[in-house]
């Protein structure tokens, strides 16, 4: 037969055995850390004092908390990220203005959006910028369909998009 103090080391060190190696140690306590520590205490608690119901509910709402606490982070960034997303898509035909990697703003039409990377991408003229880099949108002016024109401001786009 075995005492308690010899199971509790057997217990202990049967939960540490199949443990990952000497991999980075975590800075947060997820759901599986918190059900470890909740079977170890099972496991190694005194025959003779066993743990309180109260203590137990409550950890069990801990846990439960903490399960809606990490879905409700990851909708909000799942939502986060579509939102940039229709606001990438949003730009695509629009005139845009953005500053390049030495402060100088650049303006010409959007033509398309990547979404390969954590923030999207968008195309301007020749360039692809991040989303959060454009400054400015505004709507591109209608060309005109007849040669003449009653007001002389129709000329005055500068860039417009390659074909």
């Amino acid at each position: 037969m075995i005492d308690g103090a010899t199971a509790a080391t057997s217990a202990s060190t049967s939960l540490y055995a199949g443990s990952t190696p000497a991999a980075a140690p975590k800075t947060q306590m997820d759901q599986q850390s918190f059900l470890t520590l909740l079977v170890a205490q099972l496991k190694n608690q005194d025959p003779s004092s066993p743990l309180d119901t109260n203590e137990m509910m409550a950890q069990s709402t801990q846990l439960a908390s903490m399960e809606q606490l990490t879905a409700l982070a990851d909708t909000t960034r799942e939502s986060f990220a579509l939102q940039m997303r229709i606001a990438a898509t949003g730009l695509v035909g629009q005139q845009v203005s953005y500053a390049d990697s030495d402060g100088v703003t650049h303006t010409d039409v959007a033509s398309g959006v990547s979404f390969a990377g954590k923030t999207p991408m968008v195309t301007v003229g020749d360039a692809t910028v991040p989303l959060d880099s454009v400054r400015s949108i505004g709507t591109v002016a209608p060309e005109s369909t007849s040669g003449s024109s009653s007001s002389g401001s129709s000329d005055t786009q500068t860039s417009t998009p390659a074909a």
